[in-house]
């Protein structure tokens, strides 16, 4: 009996913490719906070489907890200023989202939570309904791949991105809405599949990419003509929150979702975003404590 050469044997697969993976055979055992369904995320999230390491671990508990609560508030803050707090109409909000703390105003940008959490305040039902459906159908697909840790640090990188590039270039201008995370994920998986487009299924990344171009198209022809052709009374609101979302879903997103099954301190493009995210933070900061035009 010849002796083994353990050097030469193929490694046991394992995930990005390096635990090993299990390597159960699929003979015999009938696909059940979650499998189908995760089959059919894979096809959509990731390129061809890592979709068989994905599926040996996926499975559906957890679910994608961060992106269903983060929706979960949003809608329940839209509830609160629609219902409970006097409004002319809830179709469109109006004066009870100005007075709100929540919401981003230029004038009370001391008040630094207000970068965050102005992404729990949307102007109307149009608004709330458009931004929840986009997280949800891109959200929680990615998280269930990514996991939560990934989707969430992207998801909050495009919120902050999205008011401090307002402050810089539409400083004049108030900002509600959770668009700058919303196109953080766009901008992330727009860029995986442009990357990754001839492992993703030619049809499909075709599709996709077609997709996203022609929504983000629309969507920005709506936000210049909210911004500088309507003649609504109130606050500007800015739409420089969709640039901050898609600059840092195109490269903190993409870095996070391009790593599957990859240690993420290892990569240098991991440590290279970070550093160009904390320097851009740090210039906006600066710029409105020093240098900023408005009040």
């Amino acid at each position: 009996m010849g002796d083994i050469d353990l050097e030469q044997q193929e490694p046991f697969p394992v995930d990005r913490d390096g635990r090993r993976v299990r390597d159960e055979p699929d003979g015999g055992r009938k696909t059940g719906c979650c499998d189908k369904f995760q089959q059919s995320v894979s096809k959509w999230m990731l390129p061809e070489d890592v979709r068989s390491k994905y599926l040996e671990r996926a499975n559906c508990c957890p679910p994608p907890i961060f992106i269903i609560l983060i929706s979960i508030a949003e809608l329940a803050v839209f509830i609160y200023y629609a219902v409970w707090r006097p409004q002319k109409q809830w179709v469109t909000l109006d004066q009870g989202i100005w007075t709100s703390p929540l919401t981003y105003k230029p004038e009370s940008r001391q008040e630094a939570w207000r970068f965050i959490s102005y992404m729990f305040v949307h102007a109307g039902v149009e608004h709330i309904v458009g931004n929840l459906l986009l997280q949800l159908l891109l959200g929680i697909p990615l998280e269930m791949v990514h996991k939560g840790f990934e989707v969430g640090m992207v998801y909050m990188a495009g919120v902050l991105a999205g008011s401090l590039c307002s402050s810089i270039f539409d400083p004049l201008s108030a900002l509600v809405g959770a668009s700058g995370g919303v196109y953080a994920l766009i901008g992330g998986y727009f860029m995986n599949a442009v990357v990754n487009f001839r492992e993703m299924i030619p049809l499909l990344g075709v599709f996709r990419i077609l997709a996203i171009v022609i929504f983000v198209g629309t969507d920005f022809g709506f936000a210049f003509y909210r911004r500088f052709a309507s003649d609504e009374a109130g606050y500007n609101v800015s739409f420089v929150a969709h640039f901050g979302g898609v600059v840092a879903g195109m490269t903190v997103g993409y870095v996070f979702f391009s790593a599957y099954n990859m240690k993420l301190l290892k990569d240098p493009r991991f440590w290279l975003c970070i550093v160009g995210y904390i320097v851009f933070v740090l210039f906006a900061v600066l710029f409105n404590i020093f240098l900023s035009p408005a009040p």
